[in-house]
């Protein structure tokens, strides 16, 4: 366990080392701004609050009732589900197995409440206020030309791109917002263990195993114990932080003796994400963002080079998880070993200096500006940035071709 504990927080660590750096060198990076004209923003983001994925089991039930899952009036907009060509929305075997269970109170798990809609507008609103009102990079009002929506192919994250959308614009659109979604086998906006035989085999195992690490499985035992759980029922970590998270965001009750185990069960939520993601092995990691880091890359440099049609793209929305923002974290080595917060965003933006043309990415998280390890600034030099983000980056081509072994490829 220590071993996993040092190896997962090299990547928290790794900005704090930094940290000081980015005083020293703050008014360069000042000066910087004022000579490079932003081209290009991408916003990969968690969705809002929602209704847990499973109850605790054994423990007083929270009651979630319908009305806590009421869309406020101003986060109406005119909006279309789509697949990624526009046609029809596929299924989603996802939202499915949701539907096929009720919490205590009639709601189905996993469903983005009001609260949760709240969130995502006003991180909308946070949008507009730099992308709009501050530096009038976008239009104030929507278009898709302009703007680009995806989503993963689940209600509550199309849910969290629409109220987004509403707070980035204030409902002023010209045209009906597409929000673009695709089948669970070619999903990249989330490690995809049904669509990748390979990440499943090398990880699908340690999602259990993860509770079976000896200081986890103690503390696991201790906190059964203490909350009354019959010793044969199925719990975790995740599952205890995302029920207790979930009812207090909504102001519901929890059961007494978790205010003692709160801070152990975020660690040791942390500790068993770091197992089964492995940051320490770059191919584990790989598997679970290839794709969407090629994905990222490949519209910074199709604006650069105005070849394509979405080379007018200014704004990139994806809508997705807290499992796609932390192995993303982990990837870019900027991991702080803390849960996303429900409407979490990783924010990618593209300037280019004004007479050199040279072109820098600025990563932040949660607002934070992030250096990047392996770059020289905050504003990180395009080079610099591919050759970081090509340590994970996959083609498609490549990803199907790794995902279709059933044997770990080797670090290079």
């Amino acid at each position: 366990m220590r071993n996993l504990w040092t190896k997962a927080g090299v990547l928290g660590s790794v900005s704090m080392a930094f940290g000081s750096m980015f005083w020293s060198q703050k008014k360069t990076e000042t000066t910087q701004t004022g000579s490079t004209t932003l081209k290009l923003v991408q916003v990969l983001f968690r969705h809002g609050a929602r209704t847990p994925l499973k109850s605790i089991p054994d423990v007083m039930e929270a009651q979630w009732v319908p009305n806590l899952l009421e869309p406020p009036a101003h986060t109406h907009i005119n909006y279309v589900v789509t697949d990624l060509e526009g046609g029809p929305r596929p299924s989603s075997p996802v939202e499915d197995s949701y539907r096929a269970n009720i919490l205590s109170g009639g709601t189905y798990p996993g469903q983005l409440t009001t609260v949760g809609m709240q969130q995502l507008y006003e991180l909308g609103e946070r949008l507009r206020k730099r992308y709009i009102k501050d530096t009038a990079f976008l239009n104030p009002t929507f278009s898709p030309t302009e703007v680009y929506v995806r989503s993963t192919n689940i209600v509550r994250t199309i849910e969290s791109a629409k109220c987004l959308v509403a707070g980035l614009f204030q409902q002023s659109q010209s045209d009906m917002v597409s929000i673009l979604t695709t089948e669970a086998e070619s999903e990249i906006l989330y490690p995809n263990y049904h669509g990748c035989r390979l990440l499943k085999h090398l990880s699908g195992h340690r999602w259990a195993e993860s509770s079976t690490l000896p200081d986890i499985a103690a503390d696991l035992r201790s906190i059964q114990s203490a909350l009354g759980i019959a010793a044969h029922q199925r719990v975790d970590f995740i599952l205890i932080r995302d029920d207790m998270v979930a009812r207090e965001t909504h102001g519901l009750p929890c059961p007494p003796v978790l205010d003692s185990w709160r801070n152990t069960v975020e660690q040791r939520a942390v500790e068993m994400i770091c197992h089964i993601y492995e940051p320490s092995k770059r191919e584990n990691l790989q598997l679970c963002v290839g794709p969407l880091f090629h994905t990222l890359m490949g519209n910074i440099e199709d604006h650069l080079q105005g070849t394509t049609s979405e080379s007018n793209r200014k704004l990139f929305l994806y809508s997705a998880h807290d499992t796609t923002l932390m192995p993303c974290l982990m990837a870019l080595g900027v991991f702080d070993m803390q849960w996303p917060p429900y409407a979490a965003d990783i924010t990618l933006e593209l300037h280019q200096h004004r007479q050199t043309k040279e072109a820098f990415v600025k990563v932040s998280y949660i607002g934070k500006d992030q250096l990047i390890p392996g770059c020289s600034g905050v504003y990180c030099p395009l080079q610099e940035f591919k050759q970081a983000f090509s340590n994970y980056s996959l083609t498609s081509e490549l990803y199907e071709s790794l995902c279709n072994r059933t044997e770990g490829m080797a670090d290079p």
